[in-house]
């Protein structure tokens, strides 16, 4: 304990200035009582670590709580040395940094700011890209596939893109065209206020976030858990290009919103599905790659097998390579 951290049991361990719920609740229950069971606090160690709580003299199976004056003032005393063990603590690393941040050419390597960071954990994360888009001074580009939660867009997204567009930047944002019907996305760019547009795509990349064409980042795992952060210009850049030129094929969805063009009666989606459906792919792949449930793409299938008049999977292949409905895709390519 001479750390001011008292080990007290395994998967239980704090300080005095971090009191836990649950002690406080047992020691609240052994002064309305004037003592409980010992057992009870087989659990709760801190309890007898702390001092809040001793053996019964007469009895040591009851344990008695301490007048709550007085453990008051026990607990604040040890905070206060805890508090001067870290100051101390502060002290002497200082003392011990001083020489070395007084070498130059070691100084200035350490403040460099690495070209790739990998970031891990969701708290970490969502701290470095805050940090990012509180510094931004012109624009933040981001890339959504997918939905995204709307707790975090009212309680996160929106007082942070707001913040930024306050500064006089601008935001551009491709979803996937599934989001175009998406309610409350749309309310949330609605309640902005200042240089705000939205397009869709058919198909978008996985999420990507650019501030000022100078940082980016990008998930490193499929949870999301981890992301690189990325600071190396020639990687910011193709990564901006890649943005730019997904945004010229994108169809606007806000502020003002333009149909997606549908051609011989197949709509770009039929389309996209059609594509995915002669590159050999899954229903389950189409559907995540589409940003639809698994549902949806089916029906969207099974609407372009009608249409087309196919009686099976290997059939609807065949049929969209003779229907012509992909040549606009082939153009493109």
């Amino acid at each position: 304990m001479g750390d001011g951290l008292h080990v007290i049991a395994k998967g239980h361990e704090h300080g005095p200035a971090e009191f836990c719920e649950a002690g406080l609740s047992l020691y609240g229950r052994a002064l309305r009582e004037h003592r409980i069971p010992a057992e009870d606090s087989e659990h709760l160690p801190c309890l007898l670590d702390f001092g809040l709580l001793h053996p019964d003299s007469e009895d040591p199976k009851w344990l008695r709580p301490l007048a709550p004056a007085v453990a008051l003032s026990r607990l604040l005393s040890e905070s206060a040395r805890d508090i001067a063990r870290r100051r101390h603590h502060e002290a002497r690393l200082t003392e011990a940094f001083v020489p070395l941040l007084a070498l130059d050419g070691l100084s200035e390597s350490v403040a460099e700011v690495p070209d790739i960071v990998l970031l891990t954990g969701f708290d970490r994360i969502n701290e470095a890209i805050g940090r990012t888009m509180d510094e931004a001074r012109e624009e933040l580009l981001t890339v959504v596939p997918g939905r995204r939660s709307p707790v975090r867009l009212r309680d996160v997204g929106l007082p942070r893109e707001q913040r930024l567009l306050s500064r006089g930047c601008r935001i551009r944002t491709l979803y996937q065209d599934t989001t175009r019907h998406d309610l409350g996305v749309v309310a949330h760019f609605e309640r902005l206020t200042g240089d705000v547009q939205v397009r869709t795509l058919d198909e978008v990349t996985k999420r990507l976030l650019i501030v000022d064409r100078s940082v980016a980042f990008l998930p490193a795992r499929e949870d999301r858990s981890h992301a690189l952060e990325i600071r190396q210009p020639a990687l910011v850049s193709f990564l901006a290009t890649v943005f730019d030129r997904l945004w010229a094929l994108a169809t606007p969805m806000y502020p003002e919103a333009v149909r997606v063009p549908s051609a011989d009666g197949v709509t770009p989606r039929q389309r996209a599905i059609a594509l995915l459906l002669v590159e050999g792919h899954t229903d389950t792949v189409i559907a995540a790659r589409l940003g639809l449930n698994i549902r949806t793409a089916r029906l969207h299938i099974a609407k372009l097998a009608a249409l087309l008049g196919s009686e099976s999977r290997a059939q609807l292949g065949y049929l969209i390579a003779e229907s012509g409905i992909l040549k606009g895709e082939d153009a493109d390519q």
